[in-house]
C-alpha cells in the first residue's frame, strides 16, 4: 500500500508547525524548545523555515520511497502521532494567546500530551 497520502499529511503538519511556531515566537507567546531550531529562528524566519521544510521534505520522500518496509510504517505512525500532539499544543497556545483559556492551563496542557504520546509510543509496536 503506497504511503503517499500519509507522507503528504506529515509534510503538511510539519509546514503548519513551522508557520505556527514562527507566529507564536515572533508575537512573544511562546519560545522554541528545540535549541537548534531556536538558533535558526534567531538568525531569521527564512533559515528556520527552509531547514524545517527541508527536513519535512526529506522525511516525506524517504517514507514514500521505502514505504513498503515495516520500519517506515512505524516511523510514519510515530511521526504523525507526534505532529498531531504538537497541533494540540499549538491549539492550546493559540487559545491562551487570544485569552480564551488561562496561561497556566496552556502551559500544563503539554504535560498530559507528552505523557499520552509516551504511552502511545510504547504501545505502538503491538499494533503492527
Amino acid at each position: 500500500m503506497p504511503l503517499t497520502r500519509p507522507a503528504i499529511l506529515l509534510f503538511g503538519l510539519n509546514l503548519l508547525d513551522a508557520l505556527l511556531t514562527i507566529i507564536w515566537v515572533r508575537s512573544g507567546v511562546a519560545t522554541e524548545s528545540n535549541q537548534l531550531m531556536a538558533s535558526l529562528l534567531d538568525i531569521g524566519n527564512a533559515p528556520f523555515l527552509i531547514v524545517k521544510v527541508a527536513i519535512g521534505a526529506v522525511a516525506a520522500v524517504v517514507i514514500m520511497r521505502w514505504g513498503s518496509r515495516p520500519i517506515a510504517r512505524y516511523g510514519l505512525a510515530v511521526a504523525l502521532a507526534v505532529y498531531i500532539g504538537l497541533m494540540g499544543i499549538h491549539l492550546f497556545t493559540g487559545l491562551s494567546a487570544f485569552g480564551y483559556i488561562a496561561n497556566d492551563l496552556a502551559r500544563g496542557a503539554s504535560e498530559p500530551v507528552i505523557g499520552f504520546f509516551s504511552a502511545a509510543v510504547a504501545y505502538l509496536p503491538t499494533l503492527f
